[in-house]
């Protein structure tokens, strides 16, 4: 018995070693085959084909579940084209469902296999590392994730959040914790109670406090060997780039290209602008202010609108000028930040705003608060109904990153920001799509209620 006790210890980490960029565990090419599907005739789509363990080559059976099968589905229908990462998300997935047991990710099993699991772990076995996507806007990071984390069983302890609704959740958790020699060793080991597997998308530090807690908080979380899928716009070396104290934000790079696979997506294409735009919530000009209001009263039907106020975090109330019936109107000037953001879209489903201005280096707090909006209310499928001085490529026609910004000597008043530079891409490109017929349908159909 001690001898198969000890086999079976040495020969899973030679299996499983949980880095799937390595070549020792499997020819993961040899796996997956290239196939036409349908119409599409897509020439990078690849097929999961279970292949039986084979002593001459070492490949070991592969399940045909996962987000590669699922990402097939969608080409056939015509959703997807080129440029996709989903066989890399097939490698990490395999390697969750193989290592479920040792990572604790099954909330079920978990307390059952505590004490079994404690002889079968052994020091020689390697954590499943995780997966950083960076790309362009628009080339589908965050529907990758979506499909990844929905095809992944739901007993296990898992969580995908937007990262700015992480982060201003980490600050509130802190607040509790004050006065604690280290409340960041204390939230990592609740979030990692509650969550092995974290999905945070849209992943971008710009303030300097979080620049500081992330390196000690994600410590505490790899220790207790949670795995983190992120998406961002940035490559992790360009993270915070040009941000205060950086230096010591520097060791959280490096801990994160150690612990996650760094994968870009080169699609040039963007999924968003593929679209049917329209304009019929999204109105030009700085006199339609009348125009939205009307629009509004459509939308809340026979209900009058009054004020109201959501709880936002740490008990604080938001007020609302106006809303019924699903729907809030704001002055764009009383938008505060992303804290209000969430509290506002889990009681409110569209939003009316009225006077969004250019974007230049008067109003610089303004772009990242209207920057922020767009992502929050992209991320809970919202609707935006609003009067702007411009289009969304106008509104931001001012802002540029320091290394386009000697291209723009025509222009008075530029706005030199890195951040805000690779951000307005993100929030032109999601602005498009939430005025499109297809996301408005989509509305539709997630409240079948509203008008």
């Amino acid at each position: 018995m001690r001898k198969i006790i000890w086999a079976a210890r040495h020969l899973r980490p030679a299996l499983w070693k949980g880095n799937f960029g390595s070549t020792k565990r499997f020819d993961f090419y040899s796996v997956y085959i290239n196939q036409r599907v349908c119409e599409c005739k897509h020439p990078l789509y690849v097929l999961s084909r279970a292949l039986s363990a084979n002593a001459v080559t070492g490949v070991v059976e592969l399940s045909r579940d996962g987000p590669l099968m699922e990402y097939g589905r969608r080409i056939a229908a015509g959703e997807l084209l080129d440029g996709d990462a989903s066989q890399i998300l097939q490698r990490l997935y395999d390697d969750l469902v193989a290592n479920a047991g040792a990572s604790r990710l099954d909330a079920y099993a978990a307390s059952q296999r505590a004490a079994s699991i404690r002889w079968w772990y052994s020091p020689s076995f390697a954590p499943v590392r995780g997966l950083y996507l960076y790309g362009g806007v628009g080339t589908g990071k965050t529907m990758l994730m979506d499909l990844f984390y929905h095809q992944l069983p739901r007993s296990w302890r898992k969580r995908r959040i937007h990262f700015q609704d992480f982060m201003l959740n980490v600050h509130a958790r802190l607040q509790k914790h004050r006065g604690v020699a280290d409340p960041l060793e204390i939230l990592g080991g609740e979030i990692s109670n509650e969550s092995i597997l974290l999905c945070l998308d849209e992943f971008m530090v710009s303030d300097v406090a979080d620049a500081l807690i992330l390196n000690r908080l994600f410590t505490h979380l790899f220790n207790n060997d949670v795995v983190l899928v992120a998406t961002s716009n940035r490559a992790p070396d360009k993270l915070y780039e040009g941000g205060l104290q950086r230096d010591l934000f520097l060791p959280f790079i490096a801990t994160l290209k150690e612990r996650c696979v760094v994968h870009q997506i080169g699609s040039y294409l963007d999924y968003r602008k593929m679209t049917s735009a329209e304009e019929g919530f999204y109105f030009v000009g700085k006199h339609v202010s009348n125009v939205v209001e009307q629009k509004f009263r459509e939308l809340i039907g026979e209900k009058v609108a009054a004020p109201d106020e959501v709880e936002v975090v740490m008990g604080r109330k938001l007020q609302v000028p106006l809303g019924a019936n699903g729907c809030a109107y704001f002055p764009f000037d009383h938008l505060l930040g992303a804290a209000d953001y969430f509290g506002l879209f889990k009681k409110f489903h569209t939003l009316a705003v009225e006077g969004v201005p250019i974007f230049g280096p008067a109003n610089r707090t303004a772009a990242y608060r209207f920057v922020t909006l767009i992502d929050v209310m992209y991320e809970n499928r919202a609707r935006l109904l609003c009067s702007a001085e411009g289009s969304p490529m106008e509104l931001f026609e001012k802002v540029v990153t320091i290394s386009d910004a000697a291209t723009t000597r025509g222009l008075s008043e530029v706005c030199v920001d890195d951040d805000l530079g690779f951000a307005k891409d993100r929030t032109i490109s999601r602005l498009t799509e939430m005025n499109s017929r297809e996301y408005l349908e989509q509305h539709h159909h997630l409240h079948p209620n509203c008008n």
